[in-house]
């Protein structure tokens, strides 16, 4: 079956849309890529959904507007990605503006902007879409969602395989080893930190809006990295949590920025951004546990090359290497994802991985929309 995967994450920079073909058994399917795009948002959208996910007030007909636009958003890059319309089914993410993960009693929530029977309508193909849902009300964090399909299109190795994605939020899976004794143990995955969250948030503001991040990472090579204060925010509350967690720029954004600069205070833009990188970095270094061999790296922050220095430096006896390496680029690697959960919900497959989330029972994800059709017949009695 050919399946269309979109995916919009943290950074809220656009729409990664892979078209991919997946047969054979669930847990080992057998996958093809056939295309794939990365569609920008329009700047005024990327930056009112950055605003809206971290807590700028909204009405309710702006909300709606902007979910609209998302909608919209998503079908555009679905098109130009399949622009034949070979995809028999869709799986689309949405764009979440707030993650509230279980904690203290108190049930998770997390919110994805998306239409889903209007984007059915628009690709007039099915969608499978709210994803998380199915895992929160089973008492998981619904989120990671991608691990259990990291371990299906990768498989394991001789030891233990990490994946890292750099997006807005740098999250691991981290896959058990082929062979040995640990190879019954269960697949693990979390959100880490901070990726490039703090980062661009940074790069927008000490640029005075010029630029919207740091390109390849050049800024942050020219200054110095503050070793002490990196070591103090690596004891912060969420950083010290252990698995299950997650989080979203409801905590890493624009208010934790400002008070870490304020504690940059008297240091040059450069080193504010030697600092920030080598934070994101080190977040990641500070939970690789069980150390795993090689670590995968893939989303935005791959190509940024000083930030990947800091992850070798730091990660000494594990091979850090771009996920391409081995055939999945770096912002395909999410779509690919989400277009086999909704070919596993196509299957009726369970996809969560509850060893990840914390959920008490592995479970079906998403919702499936249908494109609606026209009708002259009336209800039936």
């Amino acid at each position: 079956m050919r399946v269309l995967g979109l995916m919009s994450g943290t950074s809220a920079d656009g729409v990664d849309a892979v078209l991919v073909e997946l047969r054979g058994p669930c847990l080992h399917p057998r996958w093809r890529l056939i295309a794939s795009v990365e569609h920008p948002y329009p700047q005024a959208l990327r930056q009112r959904l950055i605003g809206v996910g971290q807590g700028e007030a909204l009405t309710t007909a702006a909300l709606l507007d902007l979910s609209e636009a998302v909608t919209e958003q998503q079908a555009l890059a679905a098109q130009a990605c399949d622009p034949g319309g070979q995809a028999r089914l869709v799986g689309c993410h949405g764009q979440t503006v707030w993650h509230r993960p279980a904690a203290a009693g108190r049930r998770g929530a997390s919110l994805q902007l998306l239409q889903g029977p209007l984007l059915a309508a628009l690709l007039r193909r099915p969608v499978v879409f709210d994803f998380r849902a199915a895992d929160l009300a089973l008492g998981g964090q619904g989120a990671p969602l991608v691990p259990p399909a990291d371990a299906a299109l990768l498989g394991r190795g001789p030891g233990w395989r990490g994946v890292l994605n750099l997006g807005g939020i740098a999250n691991i899976t981290l896959i058990p080893p082929a062979t040995g004794p640990q190879r019954q143990a269960p697949l693990r995955g979390w959100d880490c930190g901070p990726a490039n969250s703090l980062i661009d948030l940074a790069v927008q503001q000490l640029s005075g809006g010029r630029l919207s991040h740091d390109a390849g990472g050049a800024w942050a090579a020219q200054g110095r990295v503050d070793e002490e204060l990196i070591a103090r925010w690596l004891q912060e509350p969420y950083l010290q949590q252990r698995p299950p967690k997650s989080t979203g720029r409801e905590q890493f954004g624009a208010a934790d920025l400002d008070r870490r600069l304020m504690e940059l205070d008297g240091r040059s833009p450069a080193d504010c951004l030697a600092t920030l990188t080598a934070f994101s970095a080190a977040c990641v270094a500070q939970d690789l546990q069980p150390r795993p061999l090689e670590l995968l790296v893939a989303g935005g922050g791959a190509r940024n090359t000083t930030l990947m220095g800091e992850l070798r430096r730091r990660c000494r006896g594990t091979r850090v290497r771009p996920l391409a390496d081995l055939g999945i680029g770096s912002q395909q690697r999410e779509a690919l994802a989400f277009a086999l959960l909704a070919w596993w919900h196509h299957r009726r497959c369970c996809s969560n991985a509850p060893s990840v989330t914390g959920a008490a029972a592995p479970t079906v994800l998403g919702v499936c929309a249908w494109p609606a059709v026209r009708s002259t017949g009336a209800l039936q009695p």
